[in-house]
């Protein structure tokens, strides 16, 4: 595996799943893989869990790991090309790229939407300028549009926590004070249409979802018939995705609260767990006594990150054999 992006990197996902609970059961398996091999982290945007369990995977795997914070102690980098370089930015990306790439053997990339452009954003303009200077395996840490780490993890925890064969899984837009991407619930409508569940989106007119990932899902506006029956409840915040009108891009349409994910939501469900990739605005996307009830997943859902990542990690490694 050369690129992880999207669902479709990780090809059959029966194969995937069984991978990952075969490095769970014996997380450093695979650690002579690593060995003198180096993973470099670089990091546009902050993040507790992703820098965490990437490097746990990365160490799992016995790889040595570079940790790189562009916005802390680098070179501000400009990404454009044909700028006149006269301001605070001393250092172009399509140098950086290929003198990182020299340091290290395989790269994960994170990097926000910057809701400047949804061109830029949705064809992934940053992350795949690594890919394509970089001659290096690369995988998303978190992109403009999707987080395949945080989506497989989640995918893991739906197999270790289902009680039939063929969940209904449910995503639900919340509020929030802050326009967020759409990355995460992209991505989780991208593994849940391969998945085997029963698969809902809901949110409030328009914040529709890019065709691309809502495929033949379920889009159901009645957020309370949504949640009839389901087995899981996926929350999460994002701004529009300027789908029906694309000047609406990255703004923020509605707070409304009786979205907010509570005991009476869940009372409609079938004792569903409730999952949320973190951090989480507590009493806006989930009231306490919910995030915090038996059925919440949200920790065990964290911890799955390491999985994912050593499962992605090993695959690359695996590639450079």
């Amino acid at each position: 595996m050369r690129t992880y992006t999207n669902v479709f990197d990780l090809g059959d996902l029966k194969t995937a799943l069984s991978e990952a609970f075969e490095i769970k059961k014996d997380r450093y398996k695979y650690e002579s893989l690593g060995k003198h091999r180096t993973c470099l982290l670089i990091f546009f945007n902050n993040s507790l869990r992703t820098r965490l369990s990437t490097q746990k995977a990365a160490r799992n795997l016995g790889m040595d790991v570079i940790v790189l914070d562009v916005n802390q102690g680098a070179w501000k980098l400009e990404t454009e090309r044909g700028v006149i370089m006269d301001g605070d930015k001393s250092e172009h990306l399509l140098e950086a790229i290929p003198v990182m790439a020299s340091y290290c053997d395989i790269i994960g990339v994170r990097s926000f939407a910057r809701f400047e452009s949804r061109e830029d954003d949705y064809t992934e303009k940053i992350l795949n300028q690594f890919i394509q200077y970089s001659g290096k395996p690369v995988f998303s840490m978190e992109a403009a549009t999707g987080h395949p780490l945080q989506a497989f993890a989640d995918l893991i925890t739906i197999e270790e926590y289902k009680k039939k064969e063929r969940p209904k899984v449910v995503l639900t837009w919340a509020p929030h004070p802050r326009a967020l991407p759409q990355a995460v619930p992209n991505s989780f409508a991208d593994f849940m249409n391969e998945a085997d569940v029963d698969f809902v989106i809901t949110h409030p007119e328009g914040y529709e979802l890019d065709p691309k990932f809502v495929r033949g899902a379920h889009v159901e506006y009645d957020q309370m018939k949504a949640f009839e029956g389901a087995d899981f409840i996926y929350a999460k915040n994002w701004a529009c995705p300027g789908v029906t009108n694309p000047a609406d891009y990255g703004k923020i349409l509605s707070k409304d609260m009786s979205w907010t994910v509570d005991a009476a939501h869940m009372a409609a469900t079938n004792n569903a767990f409730f999952m949320h990739c973190l951090p989480v605005r507590r009493n806006m996307i989930v009231t306490d006594d919910v995030i915090e009830a038996p059925t919440s997943l949200v920790i065990p859902e964290s911890a799955n990150r390491e999985i994912s990542a050593t499962v992605v990690l090993k695959r690359m490694l695996q590639e450079l054999k």
